[in-house]
């Protein structure tokens, strides 16, 4: 996308509003999103799950150095698409937050404490001259006192919380398909197989879906973050081909 004579004074910084009330740099940021691979969180009977496609552009590469899926405490994971350098920092401070919530108050972060925390920085980087805005998405859930959460935070800042969301590319096909086959307390089975339906929906017709690309786990009511070996994820994936 390049900016016509008309919105070129606009997007050379993200503190400047446009005649028609756009923040073009801002905008910028959430294509980068738009361009990445598939992140799912979903929420199921006994916890929250999450899901990304780690597609690898060369057969050299390899998949479990790229990172998708973090740990941000015991209770809390994220899943990020966009750009992976501005994920890693993020992450980084939220974690710090975590635990300095864990010193001061002796007890877990909430899930929405933390999204509104990693949220406020996202925003003022859009606020101040000098700072470009993250272009990264996140997926941040997890379980607290209050429940199962699961929330998704934009470049922009903005914040909303689902019972199923995708970010990066292939966003709106897989949410086309969580608004029709989400249900209310889906089992663990159920929830990770709507989540490899959504990703082989969005996958280019060639491609196949295989355990090495994708990086799965879970946080159950024990408030735990699990992280689904590559065997079991093999035996998911052999379940969802005979369907």
């Amino acid at each position: 996308m390049y900016p016509s004579p008309k919105m070129s004074a606009y997007d050379r910084a993200a503190t400047m509003f446009s005649p028609d009330g756009r923040l073009y740099q801002v905008e910028y940021a959430s294509k980068i999103v738009s361009q990445g691979t598939l992140g799912l969180g979903l929420v199921y009977d006994k916890g929250v799950i999450f899901g990304a496609d780690k597609k690898t552009a060369s057969r050299l590469l390899i998949p479990e150095s790229i990172e998708k899926l973090f740990v941000i405490d015991d209770h809390i994971a994220a899943v990020s698409s966009g750009l992976v350098g501005d994920a890693r920092r993020l992450v980084e401070i939220a974690r710090e937050k975590s635990q300095e919530n864990m010193m001061h108050y002796e007890e877990p972060i909430h899930v929405e404490t933390l999204v509104k925390e990693v949220s406020g920085i996202k925003q003022a980087f859009t606020q101040y001259g000098g700072m470009r805005p993250f272009g990264v998405s996140f997926i941040i859930g997890g379980v607290d006192e209050s429940g199962k959460r699961l929330f998704e935070t934009e470049p922009s800042g903005a914040l909303a919380e689902y019972k199923a969301i995708a970010i990066g590319a292939g966003r709106n096909e897989a949410m086309e398909l969580f608004e029709k086959e989400y249900k209310d307390a889906m089992s663990y089975e159920e929830g990770i197989a709507l989540m490899l339906k959504a990703i082989k929906r969005v996958l280019p017709e060639h491609e196949k879906i295989d355990a090495s690309r994708l990086d799965f786990g879970y946080i159950d009511l024990r408030m735990k973050y699990n992280q689904i070996p590559k065997e079991e994820m093999k035996i998911h994936l052999n379940n969802f081909s005979k369907k």
